[in-house]
């Protein structure tokens, strides 16, 4: 999947899980902007890995500060 691809699925995730305008969400939206707490990031890092079908590492999370920090992690995740 290519990162468009990616970018797009990431907003209709992130836009579903915590309710915001997938307009409002860009690959330099920090979560912390979009009101994500830590229960937020488990439920969307769960879903990603679920649509991606991919395991994230435990020790990476708390680099995930932007979207597309998030895109880069499961880029990675993909190779």
């Amino acid at each position: 999947m290519d990162h468009d691809a990616i970018l797009a699925k990431a907003q209709t995730i992130i836009s579903e899980t915590l309710d915001v305008d997938e307009d409002d969400i860009t690959e330099e939206t920090e979560f912390r902007a979009l009101e994500a707490d830590s229960f937020d990031m488990l439920e969307l890092i769960s879903a990603f890995e679920d649509e991606f079908d991919m395991e994230m590492p435990d020790d990476g999370l708390d680099e995930i500060v932007t979207v597309g920090d998030l895109i880069a992690g499961i880029e990675a995740a993909q190779q």
